[in-house]
């Protein structure tokens, strides 16, 4: 028989852990690996140099004109200049606190969706629902209680984004729901009637869509009728965003295992009965990454209203671009609007991980 013996002086094998074993495995396992790695991170460093240089420590931050800049950076005091008009378009100077009180209000909002307890955010959820944007209207329309009215074609910038994007998300969330519903309904005209919705309206680019609610919208209806321009606007948006939100969530309800339904049935419940408490709670969990993959894509085509005379915040930028007064800052002017529309994108997406998280019942170990 063979005996082994086994040294208590030799060391067990090492295993690398940490920061530096993850390095030396991915990027500097190997000398090409390593000279590409230096490559890139030289590439960026340079990049990102030249990008703080020119946005932050060569800027011109405090002035009224361009004269104050010098043109060795960034000239912010354009911006500085223009900022009311990127935030609330020409809505009328004395009247600025109408659209600042909105925005306060919904940051409000955001902030107790964001920290308060579940009452909290549920009362808050049915306010923004319901009360929040008929006081929005009329605070910013005005033509009630004493206020002036302030027409549409003033607002713009910031403004007319967040309005054209919160009512398509808003409107067009349960619409979704209602189409997607109808997609999988057992009822033969429903079902037709819902995919040849969906199938139109994602069949055609939401420039179309806004030029026809812009143009055509009107001629259908009777002589001496007019409807305001944000209205045509928001009425082709949320028709257009409710075909893509009822796919998203279509399927979410088609990974609902089909021993759900069957609980449901088993159990007594109606169909909407079973739609509200057991499947749809569990589709939109599930739907949660496209419908706000789908709400990002709405706030970047807000843009698109340019094409019907509405500025929101590019269009605010490209009407700031053509003023004689400021020619030659074009790059500034894109790149704050930019900003803006990521800082929402980005926090958007953000609070959708969060809400995963929050709502996740797997069972890890």
């Amino acid at each position: 028989m063979k005996v082994f013996h086994f040294s208590s002086s030799e060391a067990p094998p090492s295993k690398m852990v940490g920061i530096s074993a993850w390095l030396r495995e991915n990027l500097f396992s190997s000398a090409l690996n390593t000279l590409i790695t230096g490559l890139i991170a030289s590439s960026v460093f340079i990049v990102l140099a030249s990008i703080i240089q020119w946005a932050l420590l060569d800027a011109d931050w405090v002035g009224v004109s361009r004269e104050d800049c010098s043109r060795e950076g960034a000239c912010w005091v354009f911006v500085q200049a223009r900022f009311e008009q990127f935030m609330f378009g020409f809505y009328p100077g004395e009247q600025m606190w109408r659209p600042v009180t909105f925005m306060l209000g919904l940051l409000g909002i955001i902030a107790g969706m964001l920290l308060g307890n579940a009452t909290v955010k549920k009362r808050l959820l049915l306010f923004s629902l319901s009360v929040f944007p008929v006081l929005s209207v009329v605070l910013l329309y005005g033509g009630v209680v004493g206020l002036p009215v302030v027409a549409t074609h003033l607002w713009g910038g910031l403004l007319i984004t967040l309005v054209i994007a919160l009512t398509g998300i808003v409107v067009s969330l349960p619409l979704g729901v209602v189409l997607a519903l109808g997609r999988r309904s057992q009822m033969p005209i429903v079902r037709s009637f819902s995919t040849v919705y969906i199938e139109f309206w994602r069949g055609v680019p939401l420039i179309t869509v806004l030029f026809m609610a812009s143009v055509m919208l009107p001629l259908f209806l009777s002589g001496g009728t007019e409807i305001d321009k944000l209205v045509r606007a928001l009425i082709g948006v949320v028709l257009f965003n409710a075909a893509y939100m009822a796919e998203a969530i279509r399927g979410g309800l088609q990974s609902i295992p089909k021993g759900q339904f069957e609980a449901a049935e088993a159990l007594g419940l109606s169909y909407w009965n079973s739609m509200r408490l057991i499947i749809l709670p569990q589709a939109l969990k599930i739907s949660i990454p496209s419908i706000v993959n789908t709400f990002i894509a709405l706030l970047k085509d807000t843009s698109l209203v340019l094409i019907i005379g509405m500025f929101d915040v590019l269009g605010i930028a490209q009407s700031a671009n053509s003023d004689p007064a400021w020619l030659g800052f074009s790059t500034e002017s894109f790149v704050f609007a930019a900003l803006m529309f990521w800082m929402m994108c980005f926090g958007m997406s953000r609070y959708s991980i969060y809400l995963e998280g929050k709502l996740n019942t797997e069972h890890r170990h």
